[in-house]
């Protein structure tokens, strides 16, 4: 089979097309050739974390990969068959875990048995998800589209020394996913937030959740607010961030943010909180970061999907383009504006297990 020629600078042009890409393919079984490789970015390329995410998914699919290295902007990814067992993934840097996971998700549920696999790296770095919002937000969604999975974090990972460790569980892979329909988020039920500080003084915890709860409070007044403080010493740190999320009656919607040096722990609480209520008042049954990375689950999904988003973001077309070029058999339509609330229609390709 000729491999699909996926341009890397499409879009947004980041290392987001690259995951989308070699996740389709290892479930699809049909190979890909990507070139111009976050083109788009400052440092253009692979870079540790996309080339450990690429090494995971080849592994776990017995790919044929060349071009797999440090800087390459081109790569060829020939996948070969699904297979469950133990594995372990080092970024060596403090790389994104939780991008490299990202680029699994889809895999697991279609592995021919259980599988347990240890990614150690970032787990609360810039520009991805914190493993906190993975755990509370994404895995939410991976249960309700047919997959029992248990993410555990063991240690965490900050920039720059990283060091974060964790585990992910899959006792029986479906072997396909559900469609999900979504129109709405209906009304709030609760909210959860974990503030947590590595190798940094517990007031750092407290003063990130209080700001987080106020900002909540004055929005949404007596709600029930759920506040989890963890203050740790395990870590290479320092570090420190906090994730809130709302359960809804029918959805859960988050946001986290990252404290940095010379950044008050204030700010970090309110950051989070302020998006995670910015998109609570769309009405949007996914948060602006759900939104996007839904989109490969339902395209290989059984069924009719229907969603609304709370920010139609670049990410989120990117992907949509990726996709449609990769899992044809999918329909794929929105309505709404860039940056702004948007419903999502797919009629999934129903791919299921080899």
């Amino acid at each position: 089979m000729r491999p699909i020629l996926i341009d890397g600078s499409m879009g947004e042009g980041g290392g987001q097309i690259l995951r989308t890409s070699i996740a389709i393919s290892a479930v699809t079984g049909r190979p890909i050739r990507i070139v111009n490789i976050r083109a788009k970015r400052s440092n253009p390329g692979l870079q540790r974390q996309h080339l450990t995410g690429v090494q995971a998914v080849a592994t776990i699919s017995n790919a044929v990969v060349r071009g797999a290295s440090v800087g390459s902007t081109e790569l060829e990814f020939i996948p070969g068959e699904l297979r469950g067992g133990s594995f372990e993934f080092n970024i060596g840097t403090a790389g994104s875990v939780t991008l490299v996971l990202q680029a699994l998700a889809p895999l697991l549920f279609y592995l021919p048995g259980p599988a347990r696999i240890i990614i150690t790296g970032g787990t609360d770095v810039p520009w991805s998800p914190t493993i906190d919002y993975v755990r509370e937000v994404l895995a939410w969604f991976l249960r309700k589209l047919g997959l029992k999975v248990t993410i555990n974090l063991q240690r965490r990972g900050h920039y720059p020394r990283g060091g974060g460790r964790v585990e992910v569980v899959v006792e029986d892979p479906p072997g396909s996913i559900e469609g999900l329909e979504l129109p709405e988020r209906g009304g709030i039920v609760r909210f959860g937030m974990r503030s947590h500080c590595v190798n940094l003084p517990q007031h750092v915890c407290e003063r990130q959740a209080s700001s987080a709860e106020r900002v909540i409070r004055s929005h949404f007044g007596d709600a029930e607010v759920r506040v989890e403080l963890e203050p740790r010493s395990d870590g290479l740190g320092p570090g420190s961030g906090l994730a809130v999320w709302s359960y809804t009656e029918k959805s859960v919607l988050g946001a986290d943010s990252l404290g940095e040096k010379g950044k008050r722990a204030e700010v970090v609480g309110e950051e989070a909180a302020v998006k995670l209520v910015e998109d609570l008042s769309t009405g949007a049954a996914l948060d602006r970061f759900m939104s996007d990375m839904i989109i490969p689950f339902l395209a290989l999904a059984r069924g009719r999907s229907i969603v609304t988003g709370a920010r139609l973001t670049r990410h989120a077309l990117t992907n949509i383009e990726v996709v449609r070029l990769l899992v044809p058999e999918a329909s794929i339509q929105y309505e709404g504006r860039e940056d702004g609330f948007f419903k999502l229609r797919v009629e999934g390709a129903a791919i299921t297990r080899k």
